[in-house]
């Protein structure tokens, strides 16, 4: 036993030590946002809208639409059973303009009626958007209304789309009822299929427009985690707990961070102001911040 106890704790001392570090995450920056005088958090909302109603009571037959269905003035999304409808009353059902249907709200079987309040019954059997109106509404605080005007160029974030970026113009603003701030609307300059109402944004207010190569995403690290080694600039990147040389390009710097060429990707850790003595292999242990 004592053996034993002699060799566990040799192998304890002699094993290797991890060296703990400060790290930094290599992160996707966009060119675009050298421009930005302010950031705002809103919505996509669609000023068009509205719910689906039958003008008579009746038995809900046939429904033919479902939540993001895409619909055309005038066609039939819902039919209801003709014989609950009097013979001089049309039993259809149609979208009232071009749009995408949010959701429904009757199933078939269900009795529809004009009225909200008749018991047992749906009043709205679907709802829709005009998706051509989407905008976003974002609130802006009242000390920072004077960096925003209106036909001001703006770039669009939205959270469920986050390696997309859409270009945008302030169309009015309104000032809120509590005076500290106001809600800025923000119109897309083009429409894409993919946003919805409800998603949530986040909206840069731009000194100027940009391009669309100022909008393509590239990689970037804190400065201060570039370093140079045996002629080569150098990236130390945790993986697996051990550190890894990668050789990168640096090229631009966009603020604290310097933009570069490598085989790093977007979401791996380096280490921040690496040590002379730091080299490929080291087993590292990165600070609790």
């Amino acid at each position: 036993m004592a053996l034993i106890l002699v060799g566990a704790e040799g192998w304890y001392a002699s094993r290797p030590r991890a060296t703990i570090v400060a790290t930094t995450p290599v992160v996707a920056v966009y060119p675009s946002h050298e421009f930005a005088l302010l950031d705002a958090t809103g919505f996509v909302v669609a000023p068009r809208k509205a719910a689906i109603a039958s003008k008579v009571p009746g038995r809900l037959e046939w429904l033919g639409v479902a939540g993001g269905s895409r619909v055309k003035a005038g066609e039939v999304i819902a039919r209801l059973d003709a014989r609950d409808v009097k013979a001089n009353q049309d039993a259809l059902i149609r979208a009232p303009f071009d749009g995408v249907i949010l959701s429904t709200n009757a199933d078939v079987g269900d009795r529809v009626t004009p009225f909200s309040s008749a018991p047992d019954s749906k009043h709205m059997v679907a709802s829709i958007a005009d998706m051509s109106t989407l905008e976003i509404e974002a609130d802006v605080a009242a000390a920072n209304l004077g960096k925003v005007r209106v036909g001001q160029p703006c770039e669009i974030a939205l959270d469920a789309l986050p390696d997309a970026r859409f270009l945008g113009t302030v169309a009015r603003i309104v000032p809120a009822v509590d005076r500290a701030k106001a809600t800025v609307k923000v119109h897309f300059d083009g429409i894409d299929r993919r946003v919805l109402p409800e998603m949530s944004a986040t909206v840069s207010f731009l000194s100027q427009p940009v391009t669309a190569e100022q909008q393509l995403p590239l990689t970037a690290v804190n400065a201060d985690a570039i370093t140079r080694r045996d002629g080569k600039t150098l990236l130390y990147v945790v993986r697996d707990d051990r550190a890894v040389e990668v050789t990168v390009t640096p090229g631009r710097k966009l603020g604290d961070l310097t933009v570069f060429v490598g085989a790093a990707g977007r979401g791996e850790r380096a280490v921040l102001k690496p040590s002379p003595m730091l080299r490929a292999g080291a087993l590292l242990r990165p600070a609790v911040n």
